[in-house]
């Protein structure tokens, strides 16, 4: 057993390997009941404790079961530095921090200092919280009535304030948007209740301790953290783990962007009008400035009612329809914003509500002017308003210069997308790569892991998103038993994904296989609309075949309580798109079933993709193979994950889309995928459900991994 000596708060093992730790006589066997040595998970360990000491970077997949986590966790914590492990979300996050860092830190006995830290938008507000108390107009219901009490007894009480934690009201709430800080209304020292602040208190945390547990969006936060005077979070970590790390490049593409959404300016009007009213009624007319602007908010919203009819309800800068008038009207909303702004600056210290509302409207300026430009004046239109606003912009951040503090604006993606009363004015880099890789410092360890991010054992497409040029790349299959335990079927007899008559006969072939399976069936679909309409389609079917199983559709509830639902049910249809393709774990007779309408390739109405696309194929070369199907292999790969979570799981993958088979790229597609058994029909398919439903025993517990 390795020896160790502690130095601080650190134990600095001596001589030892790291597979001593995973040793079937070592502490983690002596710790957890029914433990079981894997290869993977030790060379898995191996790899990243190399990667720690030399100050590399390593990119691993690890197949479902592989134990990752563990993997990842022991080196980090007896490599001596300090160490973020990064998450994709924040359901994900505390789970580590609550389950995992405790039971392996507790098998170690290591006295290794962990603390989790998250957006501030998670952590109570004392300011916000007693301002809310005092203005019992902007609460919307009875419903918020009691649930301001309940945070109220929640942040007298809480040690955090973060609000996973206080269970009595719901985390999608709409109350707690106006009892947390963001970054434009926070007071930072000025504020009364700077010394019981629950979010400097976590950064504080956070700063001393060994281990640090965030998500993917709070490390492309950083930047503005480190405005906001946090100076030494990630600039002095020696190792990142990035866990699920197949979500980065799309996190740091909209990290890396911008947006302005019309119902941020429309709550900043109303904060401004209150708080200009309250402190300074004899300076302005406030009501009057505050209602121009609105007004050209709304009216932009009527002037882009064309792209309501185009692919997505969105269009690329290039697209606008009017752009003319879509432009002067932008333009003229520059003027009143920016001469609102003005006029909050002149009385701003006079309450800090009023330097709250001009460094938001400060702010708006910025990132209008970053949208905008550069764009044709209409003749007429002065640009007066438009050269205060890119002075505004320069004394914030610069144009040009993103969230995340890199330069973008050579190739941005611009576009406008429009819901049934708001706008978005959105932008993108068309590359993340160099921005991303830059973040690294020279003698920092990145690691990065996940069950799905090769294509047909290539890490190539991935490395390229993020410009991970020459990190080690290493693999490992999950070590479950798929060929007896579970299967694909590919049926041969349904229409192509784009006939009219598809969804019908796809729900038409699950009948018989939601008849068979004994336990909870998982619809994965790669569009909301067809969320909706198979949805319907199951319900009118089961009604013709005396079928009792509840369907649960995405939209009728939160996706917790959607996965609650199911859990409980245990004999549930569940039909989702998007988010339920990955990070759901559902093991044992929970679910038997997973089934995919089409392959999931990304919608022709996404402008960044297909920026990308145009670049490409440009550039001379195959946007098909360099972009959409690697994406579609890796988004495959995660919906099929679902099925089988631990080593005693079994079922049946439907994927009703014939091009896996048939088309010639459709074998880079299902080679990617676990080696289940194959095969195109339905009775076969019908026979292993209900031959394992009779013959194997479900595990009724969590047998899941770590």
């Amino acid at each position: 057993m390795p020896q160790g000596e502690v130095v601080g708060n650190v134990v600095r093992v001596l001589d030892f390997d790291i597979s001593d730790w995973f040793d079937q006589e070592g502490p983690l066997a002596a710790a957890v009941p029914g433990y079981t040595l894997r290869d993977a998970q030790i060379q898995l360990a191996q790899a990243v404790d190399e990667t720690i000491a030399s100050h590399s970077v390593l990119v691993a997949e690890a197949g479902t079961g592989t134990g990752k986590t563990w993997a990842y966790l022991i080196p980090a914590f007896l490599s001596g530095g300090k160490v973020l492990i990064s998450t994709g979300t924040r359901t994900l996050q505390d789970q580590l921090f609550t389950k995992d860092v405790p039971r392996v830190r507790d098998a170690l006995a290591l006295p290794v200092q962990v603390a989790l830290l998250k957006g501030r938008s998670n952590y109570v507000c004392h300011y916000h919280l007693d301002r809310l108390e005092q203005d019992e107009r902007a609460l919307k219901s009875r419903d918020e009535i009691s649930q301001l009490r309940q945070i109220r007894v929640f942040a007298t009480r809480s040690r955090s304030g973060d609000k996973t934690d206080c269970g009595q009201v719901p985390e999608e709430a709409d109350i707690w948007n106006r009892v947390t800080s963001t970054r434009e209304n926070c007071l930072g020292q000025d504020c009364p209740n700077v010394k019981e602040c629950f979010l400097l208190k976590a950064r504080r945390q956070a700063q001393e301790a060994d281990v640090v547990v965030i998500n993917h969006a709070l490390f492309f936060a950083d930047l503005v953290l480190r405005e906001e005077g946090i100076t030494d979070l990630l600039p002095a970590a020696d190792a990142v783990v990035f866990d699920e790390a197949h979500q980065l490049p799309e996190t740091a593409t909209r990290f890396m962007g911008d947006v302005v959404y019309s119902g941020t300016i429309t709550d900043f009007l109303k904060s401004a009008e209150v708080a200009a009213l309250a402190y300074a009624r004899d300076s302005a007319k406030w009501t009057e400035a505050c209602q121009r602007v609105s007004y050209y908010v709304k009216d932009l919203r009527l002037v882009a009612a064309p792209i309501e009819k185009m692919p997505g309800r969105k269009a690329t800068f290039e697209q606008i329809p009017e752009a003319d008038r879509f432009f002067e009207i932008l333009n003229k909303l520059y003027d009143e914003l920016v001469t609102l702004t003005g006029m909050l600056t002149a009385v701003q210290e006079r309450h800090p509500d009023l330097a709250t509302a001009a460094k938001s409207g400060t702010e708006l300026c910025a990132r209008l002017y970053r949208w905008s430009q550069p764009v044709i004046l209409p003749e007429g239109v002065t640009r007066d308003s438009a050269n205060l606003a890119a002075n505004t912009a320069q004394q914030t951040v610069p144009p040009a210069v993103s969230k995340a503090g890199n330069v973008v604006a050579e190739q941005l993606v611009r576009w406008v997308e429009v819901g049934l009363h708001h706008f978005r004015l959105q932008m993108a880099p068309l590359s993340v790569a160099d921005a991303f890789s830059r973040q690294r410092r020279k003698d920092q360890a990145w690691i990065f892991t996940s069950a799905t991010l090769s294509v047909y054992k290539d890490f190539s497409h991935y490395t390229r998103q993020l410009g991970l040029y020459g990190a080690r790349t290493e693999r490992w299959e999950s070590p479950f038993d798929y060929q007896d335990h579970a299967m694909l079927y590919v049926p041969d007899h349904l229409p192509e994904p784009q006939s009219p008559d598809f969804q019908k006969q796809f729900v038409t072939t699950l009948i018989p296989l939601i008849q068979a399976s004994p336990g909870g069936v998982l619809v994965l679909c790669t569009t909301l609309r067809a969320v909706d309409n198979l949805s319907a389609m199951l319900l009118e079917a089961f009604d013709t075949h005396f079928i009792e199983r509840p369907v649960l559709r995405q939209g009728e509830s939160s996706r917790g309580t959607l996965l609650e639902q199911f859990r409980q049910l245990k004999n549930a249809v569940l039909v989702g798109s998007a988010s339920f393709w990955e990070g759901i774990d559902l093991p044992g007779d929970m679910l038997t079933l997973v089934a995919i309408d089409k392959l999931p390739f990304a919608p022709p109405d996404d402008p960044v993709l297909e920026a990308r696309i145009k670049a490409c194929r440009e550039s001379g070369g195959n946007p098909f193979f360099e972009y959409q199907l690697p994406s579609a292999a890796i988004a495959l790969k995660q919906g099929a994950g679902r099925l089988i979570r631990t080593e005693k799981d079994w079922g049946l993958l439907v994927v009703g889309d014939r091009r896996l088979v048939e088309k010639p790229y459709g074998k880079l597609l299902w080679r990617g995928l676990p080696p289940f058994r194959r095969t195109r029909k339905l009775d076969e398919a019908t026979a292993f459900l209900k031959t394992h439903a009779k013959d194997i025993a479900l595990p009724t517990g969590d047998d899941a991994v770590s």
